[in-house]
């Protein structure tokens, strides 16, 4: 899968040095992924959650973060949508970012 963008990741890595390995992990397992639908997020991700939107909600670093993607199945991307604190998660609408 290619993800889009690894920005977000790094600058959240940054404020969060605890999340950096996890994220790090995350990112290249996904990198070499090759997802048709959701199911196969959750066969590698069996805590996933998938929502609205084609958007799936990732647990990191041990359930301490939240990382919600957007996949585009069909040309084989993940747009980075929100990653952040438990605190911070809940002041989003995972459906809609």
């Amino acid at each position: 899968m290619h993800i889009i963008s690894r920005k977000p990741l790094r600058e959240f890595s940054e404020k969060h040095p605890p999340a950096k390995t996890p994220l790090d992990t995350w990112f290249a397992d996904v990198s070499r992924a090759e997802w048709s639908s959701f199911a196969d997020i959750r066969a590698a991700y069996g805590s996933a959650d998938v929502v609205a939107g084609n958007r799936v909600i990732f647990d990191i670093g041990g359930n301490k973060y939240r990382l919600v993607v957007k996949v585009a199945y069909n040309c084989g991307k993940v747009f980075v949508r929100f990653v952040g604190t438990h605190a911070e998660y809940d002041k989003i609408d995972a459906k809609t970012i």
